[in-house]
């Protein structure tokens, strides 16, 4: 049955049998997925606990910034652009390591690497450094936020690749979902955890107690690293390969042993280039960093031409090596860039909203507790994102993303109205409504247009425009926050209205895209997107 006769046959269906449906659906596989091999618990439960110390650590960078360090709001921001955007640039590069690697000695480098990092981080404000941007405490702090973008940008792929090699095609949507959710769930953790460290040791670690929360944070990336240790054995991933082959073949017939692979050995790519332009890459981000900052006097827009230039010849360096790159395929490409305006408001969940609730809310309960109120649509996406996608496993993922994008992008307006909670409220309800009807499913196309073997290098590959959203919105967010919403001690007013009008149109304009691009997209897109 094709596409538009399967959409007539749910059309005939009354709005109740469409529900009961979608319902059964829905509860065959969640029970499928419960009995799941153990390998995949080894997979889910750090990743709560990764949840809550990575939108943790987002949640309160800024604050640790501005308070500790001593920089500048539009540095702050340049340093969320760096942990946010070298992450997913990590991602591109690392993505094919854990593939070699494979999943189990992956995750335990990453956590290890991650777990030296956040150390560092704490270590930073714990002994005294001096502060500002260049003294000795901004450099071990920068330092271990390097060691953790290293860390993450191995650890978010081969989870994916973990989840693709523990599922079946019965329970592979609803693993996707629940993965997604469950780092959602860890971050909504995280409201409750860090303020309550933060008051326990204000005086301990002044002016603050932020630097406790870092302690705790790296104790509990320790933890994750001996779950992962001593539960994901050799023993258990090869069990959960098994369990998960004979299911396969048992629902499509087919023995994917049988299945002949190809005796002709891969051609060897010397990567040794790439590495040197990424890290030229990145020094060149660091210092069009120090130039803003009037820490090194050079030609500003010189470096800036010369850094995108250095993106630019590390994509092409990646990508000439690799004729068989999805994003040698325009449509893919149109696709995932037509979806980073919508990005946007990920990124202001940790560039803004931390901020725009600790000062346009001043004095309240809910600048008090700023992180708690922060971190609500983890745990509503945690609640929807499997719901939604057994409601929608069998929906076309374009539309998706249209119905999706418009839903999370249009309550926006509503924070345009000014600061009002239930406003706030309202707009974290919708938003992630929406969030959780397009963004995992996103995340599983990827993942299964992705050939054997190249999971974690395609989940890279498919975070690129990601990368870009989190550098371009670290970017401008400081100067925004700084302009619209300042320090109350400044005086100045909170203009937050128009702030969040500009971010609102930004926003809808994928939708915009995406429909326009409705007709060319579906012709090359349609086995894919279904």
């Amino acid at each position: 049955m094709d596409e538009t006769k399967l959409e007539e046959a749910v059309e005939k269906k009354t709005l109740k049998q469409a529900v009961q449906d979608a319902f059964k659906e829905l509860g065959d596989t969640f029970v499928a997925f419960v009995n799941a091999p153990k390998a995949l618990w080894a997979i889910n439960i750090p990743y709560i606990i990764e949840g809550l110390v990575y939108f943790g650590i987002l949640t309160i960078l800024g604050k640790f910034c501005s308070e500790n360090v001593g920089l500048t709001d539009p540095q702050a921001g340049w340093i969320y652009s760096f942990v946010t955007g070298g992450i997913t640039f990590a991602m591109l590069i690392l993505g094919g390591v854990s593939d070699k690697l494979g999943v189990r000695l992956s995750l335990i480098v990453a956590f290890a690497v991650m777990f030296i990092g956040r150390a560092l981080v704490g270590l930073s404000g714990t002994i005294p450094l001096g502060s500002g941007l260049g003294s000795p405490m901004f450099f071990v702090m920068f330092g271990g936020l390097f060691l953790m973008v290293l860390g993450y940008g191995l650890y978010q792929p081969a989870s994916y690749a973990g989840v693709k090699r523990y599922t079946n095609p019965q329970t592979a949507a609803m693993g996707y979902a629940v993965i997604y959710g469950l780092m959602n769930l860890g971050a909504f953790f995280s409201g409750f955890i860090s303020p309550l460290v933060r008051h326990r040791f204000e005086s301990t670690f002044p002016p603050n107690g932020l630097p406790a929360v870092f302690w705790v944070y790296a104790g509990l990336t320790l933890l994750s690293l001996l779950i992962t240790v001593f539960i994901l054995t050799r023993k258990t991933d090869q069990q959960a390969v098994e369990q998960i082959a004979r299911e396969t073949t048992e629902m499509t017939g087919e023995d994917e042993k049988a299945t002949p692979k190809s005796t002709e050995p891969e051609a060897k790519i010397n990567n040794i280039p790439l590495a040197i332009y990424a890290m030229v890459t990145l020094g060149l981000l660091f210092l069009v960093i120090m130039i803003r900052n009037d820490r090194v006097q050079f030609n500003l827009p010189l470096a800036g031409v010369a850094l995108g230039a250095s993106f630019l010849l590390t994509i092409w360096e990646y990508l000439r090596h690799r004729p068989d790159h999805p994003f040698r395929d325009l449509r893919f490409v149109a696709f995932i860039f037509m979806l980073i305006p919508v990005q946007t408001l990920f990124a202001h969940n940790w560039l803004t909203i931390p901020y725009y609730l600790d000062r346009a809310f001043h004095g309240s309960v809910v600048s008090q507790y700023f992180e708690l109120f922060s971190n609500i649509n983890p745990i509503l996406i945690f609640v929807l994102a499997p719901v939604v996608a057994g409601l929608t496993a069998s929906r076309n993922i374009y539309k998706m993303m249209i119905y999706g994008t418009l839903v999370m992008a249009a309550p926006t307006f509503l924070l345009a109205l000014g600061p009002n909670v239930v406003f706030f409220l309202a707009y974290i309800l919708i938003m992630s409504i929406g969030e959780a009807m397009w963004q995992p499913r996103f995340l599983q196309w990827i993942a299964e247009i992705a050939p054997e073997g190249k999971t974690g290098a395609y989940m890279g590959i498919g975070q690129l425009p990601w990368f870009l959203t989190k550098v371009l919105t670290g970017l401008y967010s400081g100067y925004f926050v700084e302009k619209y919403i300042p320090r109350p001690e400044t005086g100045l007013p909170i203009q937050s209205g128009k702030m969040w009008f500009i971010y609102g149109l930004i926003a809808i304009s994928t939708t915009v895209f995406l429909v326009l691009a409705k007709g060319w997209m579906m012709k090359g897109m349609k086995q894919k997107a279904s």
